[in-house]
């Protein structure tokens, strides 16, 4: 079965230096149809404009990935972290039992372009982290590569939380594929482009909730690039 989630029916709030799209229920959007798919919990595409912000404010128990798509977004946080995030890069921060952190574009003419995303941890109360690596294009380039997963899994950054995030460039006409454990279900984001899901177009920034199905088969209309989840 898969639900999809059209991208213009996100919530959406224009702040002028924030631009956001909230695919589930966030801050002032509430969506009791949309709170969160499996134990995912946030899926925001943000627009951040130069020299703008969020300032520094408090998490806890929440793994959060930050996928910037295009521009910089600087970050730092209470255990003295501080890099920049650009196309490329992947960073989690586990909140943990808690955890203060700010993120900023540093850039003076060009907006930043992110995914942030939150995944409810397996365990509460664990000790906070942070982590960023690289995440090469020829990686990804017509295949999935495991960005986030629980550790010993050889993904590029360690979660703490039975989830698996997959990102894909998609040169048009090009395929590829999943198979799902049972009981397991995916959310598929397109960032950009356009794609064939089991049958069911969708373009960018549209995503679909999957479940009860064992074969993911995703094929590019478009060049494309895809977020894709493996969910408890």
């Amino acid at each position: 079965m898969i639900s999809v989630r059209k991208a213009q029916d996100r919530g959406h709030f224009d702040f002028g230096w924030l631009k956001t799209w909230h695919s589930f229920s966030f801050g002032e959007y509430f969506d009791p149809q949309h709170h969160g798919f499996r134990n995912l919990r946030v899926i925001n595409e943000d627009f951040v404009a130069p020299g703008h912000g969020f300032p520094m404010h408090p998490h806890r128990d929440m793994e959060i990935i930050t996928y910037v798509m295009k521009g910089a977004l600087e970050h730092r946080d209470s255990l003295g972290n501080g890099d920049i995030i650009r196309p490329g890069d992947v960073q989690r921060m586990s909140a943990g039992s808690g955890i203060r952190h700010s993120e900023a574009n540093p850039l003076p003419d060009e907006a930043a372009h992110l995914y942030q995303i939150w995944i409810l941890p397996s365990q509460r109360g664990i000790a906070p982290g942070y982590e960023q690596r690289k995440l090469s294009f020829e990686d990804r380039a017509n295949r999935l590569k495991l960005v986030a997963a629980p550790r010993g899994e050889g993904a590029t950054v360690n979660i703490s939380a039975d989830a698996r995030l997959y990102a894909a460039n998609l040169d048009a006409g090009r395929e590829l594929s999943l198979d799902l454990a049972r009981g397991r279900h995916a959310w598929l984001q397109v960032a950009r482009g356009e794609v064939v899901l089991n049958g069911q177009a969708l373009q960018s920034s549209d995503g679909a909730a999957v479940s009860d199905t064992a074969r993911l088969e995703i094929r590019a209309a478009r060049d494309a690039e895809l977020l894709l989840f493996d969910l408890a």
